[in-house]
């Protein structure tokens, strides 16, 4: 555990006791303060209770009294839609509003390194897609490498519960938009953007205020190095606004669009292949088209931001490239589920918004595609110029009807639920095919999380293998 620092004696109030709420909770403890919690499931609360912290309902007049601080976990709004109003009660009493990311950044910065022969490094990963898969995949280098890692954020354990990095040591985070908006601290050594999409728009109030909360990572902490992927506007932008001028290779830029040329250092892929390029001289390579666990363009993008960063903590070509063969990939990200009578099954229920499912449909060929869910804001259009691989689409969710009449020039059939889906897409499927699950829709209306969705896909395919 990570204990806060900043805060001994102090009074501080924790919305929401998840796993990061818990663990903040317990992070201020053990710093010295006094931690008051509060959830609106009385489950929660009891879990809090029974490890010995006050429960109290912060949005009841009085409650702020002598409170130094509020921190709110990832899932409570904070402005868009509109404010939680236990974070309205604290504006209202002046108090400062916070998140275990900042906790961590602060206390991080306040530990005693004058000892080490080296200071440990963070590596803070966001964007919208790939960057669970891009954090994991440092991880996995860097680990496979010898050098001592652990990984946290939005994957994996919560900041505050990892052990103090030691002499060398690295901390790889993934961060959301969630976290990345509300942080008071963002201090990462090594910082990256992998792209960008439509997505939790209600959260930030537009796609504005969506890249403005990704882009505090790099304004607000100003890392040592940034690793950008510039084929969006948004991360062209962010690129030239981090540079000091031509050639500061302070900035990476990364691609899976097209070769990138120039003084600077960049790292891209095309056609399978990886390059890494300084001062115009290509450095490295690595083949990607044989590495299981990264398949597709989407993935490629994903090796070349985690490449990046373990060049940038001094690893030679070939390390990486080793640590990526042995990359067996996540739960839920073009995980290859099995294989039976020449049909692959693959899910990838972590597809939840249109530009991720598109990626996840151009990964493979002969496509019997199952899809649907509660769909995001924006419609399905910038999902069909990527079906041209699609046999046929099987449709689920509760408006599994009103999600395949969009998929225009798409053959869909409404199935309504996985059982059934992946039933029809069996009794269909053809030797050389490919079942994907790629909902392009959030889980919510049928499941818990995406996870629960691609469980009960894989579940199903068990049937049949």
């Amino acid at each position: 555990m990570i204990a806060v620092r900043g805060y001994d004696g102090r009074r501080v109030a924790v919305l929401g006791l998840g796993r990061s709420g818990l663990s903040a909770a317990r992070a201020l403890r053990a710093g010295g303060a006094e931690a008051v919690c509060w959830d609106d499931n009385p489950a929660a609360r009891e879990a809090a209770e029974s490890e010995g912290f006050q429960c109290l309902d912060l949005a009841q007049p009085g409650a702020f009294d002598g409170v130094t601080s509020l921190i709110l976990s990832p899932g409570i709004p904070h402005l868009y839609p509109a404010p939680n109003r236990v974070v309205r009660a604290a504006w209202e009493a002046g108090v400062p509003v916070d998140n275990d990311i900042g906790l961590f950044f602060r206390s991080l910065g306040a530990a005693g390194w004058d000892s080490f022969d080296m200071a440990p490094r963070v590596v803070a990963v966001t964007g919208s897609n790939g960057k669970s898969t891009t954090a994991a995949l440092i991880h996995h280098v860097l680990a496979e490498a010898g050098r001592a890692v652990e990984l946290a954020g939005n994957i994996g354990r919560g900041v505050l519960d990892i052990d103090p990095p030691g002499d060398g040591g690295v901390v790889v985070l993934e961060l959301s938009s969630y976290q990345t908006d509300l942080a008071r601290a963002l201090t990462p050594d090594v910082a990256v953007f992998t792209n960008l999409s439509p997505d939790h728009l209600d959260r930030h109030g537009g796609m504005g205020g969506y890249f403005a909360a990704k882009r505090r990572l790099f304004a607000e902490g100003g890392p040592d190095r940034c690793i950008i992927g510039v084929d969006e506007d948004e991360g062209r932008y962010l690129a030239n606004q981090l540079a000091e001028g031509v050639g500061d290779d302070r900035v990476i830029a990364v691609s899976v669009e097209r070769k990138l040329t120039g003084p600077g250092w960049h790292v891209f892929a095309r056609k399978g292949f990886l390059s890494e390029y300084r001062k115009g001289r290509q450095v490295g390579s690595i083949d990607l088209r044989a590495i299981a666990g990264l398949p597709g363009a989407h993935n490629h993008q994903n090796a070349c931001c985690a490449y990046a960063v373990c060049r940038t903590l001094g690893l030679a070509p070939r390390e990486i490239e080793q640590g990526f063969q042995s990359f067996g990939g996540l739960p839920h990200r073009s995980q290859i589920v099995g294989e039976k009578d020449g049909v692959r099954f693959v899910n990838d229920s972590k597809a939840t918004n249109v530009d991720s499912a598109a990626k996840a449909l151009k990964a493979f060929e002969n496509v019997r595609w199952i899809c649907g869910g509660l769909e995001k804001e924006g419609g399905l259009e910038g999902l069909l110029e990527a079906t041209g691989s699609v046999v046929k689409a099987y449709v689920i969710g509760r408006e599994a009807a009103g999600f395949a009449v969009q998929l225009q020039g798409v053959e869909a059939e409404v199935c309504g639920d996985m059982a059934r889906a992946v039933r029809r897409a069996v009794e269909e499927v053809q030797p050389g095919e490919v079942i994907l699950l790629a909902p392009a829709a959030a889980s919510f209306d049928q499941y818990d999380s995406f996870e629960k969705r691609g469980d009960d896909f894989m579940a199903e395919v068990a049937k049949y293998l």
